[in-house]
């Protein structure tokens, strides 16, 4: 077809996606079909024209991505696949139905869906993600395309993106702003003042591209400006109207996240006068040109060797950590590690200096470290692990639960957790960290007490087929485990046990050794007692906890360096929930610490190994 009915068709096509969005959201009596509209060409463009994909295998590791960062116009987005061919037209107006995975906002329910969007400011992340791999890791000429709304930019989570964008020279990713000037309620801070956005864009080293987003032949040339680009990835900053294509709608306020109502009708009968449906020929989808190597995927990945600890040497979780880092990704040439300039305290160092190419430096970028570690671990080719102190893990907590919602296998590890980190004082000691963590659907959350057990951890979090948190811990500590002792997600362990023991005590990290301590100070006033390592806060081993705690009278003690909310604390009561003659001591962190000693502060806030006797002398 000649360039005029190149134009022509994918003109017909976006209005015909308009048609499909206003339809979907009038079945579903919600949704957000103006902010479909705004972005109808520039849909049709790209699925229609510029990216080569295949519709009956949507995640085929060769072909171009595209992540909807403006998760809300997901309507147009299921409207571009169906017509592509990925399911029935007629799947439309199951749109937000209970047994529809064409929900309110995309999720991976969808196989052409590859990361959940809709928390606004976190696309641009995750498909730099998705590019850094495929420039660096798979060095594929595969393309990645993401299309935000002009009010997301106002995330600090963008500017992170983009900043790693252009450090990286990810030419391989073309982000597409929808300049459509109305937020939700107010107009968005920059409106139509498109200088302003390309000087930003241009400032944050990416070229800029600015076009009319509503003008099919200005888009088609912008898309083969941005694929002969190099060195820097391209942003065309679309100048487009809310609506745009609705009469009595377009450019007006107040009609965000809205059906049409009672001016739907007329509006689609516009609109498919402009479509034309029945000569209506649809372009072939591009196919697909870029070649990526198999991944060849080993049905267990194991550490390169096993942990070799003679038990004379105190080791820090962290450090081991490092060092099972390492060794996995000799013994796994899928494993990638990503850190936000920690790795010489997180350790990660140990894997960056073995295996360069595949650690990625994120810098002090939080929430877009985790959004490029969530897509680069898209569509199931590598494994991530992500590093940082446990607290600073938290300036992602948003980016950390879409991952959930993504069902993404990203490991989190989080070093320097809770008091026994010392000087430095309360805003570098985690102590919230298990009760966000533990919120996270299917998640496993580790929490190594020693060397063996951390390097255990690391090597189980690489299998699970899921998201993971390994909190890991600053202090050296005794070595408690063989080194081929046998460890397993959801398993427990019983580190110190008698015929006639008195209390049980949980407990995990540094408390596990003040416990062990407060066990020999016992023992010199003739009082045993039992002390479980979790070695998993979740799933948590309700079993083995259950079993010590009837066999010591129904006593117990749950000590932890976490605030008393949502830990280890919480988590051992809700397994023993109903079981109503236990009586419990829980030791932890009440109050905002302070700098000090480690020792000093596990005794001033009542979590060492004196507290921990004490507490089991009043229970007796």
């Amino acid at each position: 077809m000649s360039d005029t009915n190149t134009v022509n068709t994918l003109e017909r096509l976006a209005n015909l996606l308009r048609i499909h969005s206003i339809q979907s959201t009038q079945e579903a009596n919600s949704g957000h079909p103006t902010s479909c509209s705004s972005m109808a060409e520039i849909t049709s463009v790209l699925f229609f024209n510029v990216m080569r994909y295949d519709p009956k295998d949507p995640r085929n590791p060769a072909a171009d991505r595209f992540v909807l960062s403006k998760g809300h116009c997901a309507p147009i987005l299921y409207a571009a696949w169906a017509e592509a061919g990925a399911f029935p037209v007629s799947d439309l107006t199951n749109l937000r139905k209970i047994n529809s995975d064409l929900e309110g906002h995309p999720t991976p329910r969808l196989n052409f869906v590859d990361v959940a969007t809709g928390s606004l400011g976190q696309g641009l992340g995750f498909a730099c993600g998705m590019a850094y791999a495929g420039k660096y890791f798979d060095q594929s000429d595969y393309r990645v395309y993401c299309v935000l709304g002009d009010g997301e930019c106002s995330e600090g989570s963008v500017w992170e993106s983009f900043a790693f964008g252009s450090f990286y020279k990810l030419d391989n990713l073309c982000a597409i702003i929808d300049v459509n000037r109305l937020g939700q309620s107010d107009p968005a801070p920059l409106q139509h003042d498109m200088e302003t956005y390309r000087k930003r864009v241009d400032a944050f080293g990416w070229h800029p591209i600015v076009v009319n987003g509503q003008d099919v032949t200005q888009l088609l040339a912008a898309f083969k400006e941005a694929s002969e680009t190099k060195d820097k990835p391209t942003c065309i900053l679309a100048k487009t109207f809310k609506g745009s294509g609705l009469k009595g709608i377009e450019n007006e306020l107040d009609w965000h996240g809205k059906p049409l109502g009672d001016k739907a009708n007329e509006i689609i009968a516009h609109l498919r006068e402009l479509v034309n449906e029945k000569t209506l020929v649809r372009p072939q989808i591009s196919k697909i040109t870029a070649k990526v190597a198999e991944i060849k995927k080993d049905k267990e990945i194991k550490l390169s060797s096993p942990p070799n600890y003679d038990g004379k040497k105190e080791v820090a979780t962290r450090l081991a950590h490092g060092t099972a880092l390492e060794k996995l990704g000799k013994g796994c040439e899928y494993v990638i590690a990503l850190d936000g300039d920690t790795k010489n305290s997180t350790y990660s160092i140990k894997f960056r200096d073995a295996l360069p190419k595949r650690f990625i430096e994120c810098y002090i970028a939080e929430q877009n470290m985790v959004q490029v570690a969530i897509g680069v671990a898209s569509r199931q080719r590598y494994i991530t692990f992500v590093h940082t102190f446990a607290c600073f893990l938290l300036r992602a907590a948003d980016q950390v639960r879409m991952g959930g919602i993504s069902f993404t296998r990203t490991k989190y590890v989080g070093s320097h957790a809770g008091v026994s980190i010392g000087e430095d004082g309360p805003s570098q000691m985690a102590l919230e960290d298990f009760a966000f963590f533990r919120t996270i659907p299917n998640i496993v959350c580790f929490y190594p007490s020693d060397a063996v057990s951390a390097e255990r951890a690391v090597e189980l979090a690489a299998n699970y087929d899921g998201a993971v948190y390994i909190r890991t811990s600053r202090p050296n500590f005794p070595i408690l485990y063989k080194n081929d002792e046998v460890f397993e997600i959801g398993k427990a362990k019983i580190v110190v046990e008698s015929s006639n023991d008195v209390c049980t005590i949980v407990a995990g990290g540094v408390t596990l050794h003040e416990a062990m301590k407060a066990a020999e100070k016992l023992k010199g006033v003739g009082k045993a007692v039992r002390i479980i390592d979790l070695f998993t806060i979740k799933p948590i081993d309700r079993d083995t906890i259950l079993k010590s705690v009837n066999a010591t009278h129904n006593r117990l003690v749950v000590v932890e360096d976490h605030y008393p909310e949502g830990g280890l604390g919480e988590a051992v009561m809700g397994a023993l929930a109903g079981q109503t003659n236990v009586k419990v001591i829980h030791l932890a962190v009440k109050e905002v610490p302070r700098s000090g000693k480690p020792a000093e502060l596990l005794s001033k806030y009542g979590i060492d190994a004196e507290h921990i006797a004490n507490a089991v002398e009043k229970l007796v």
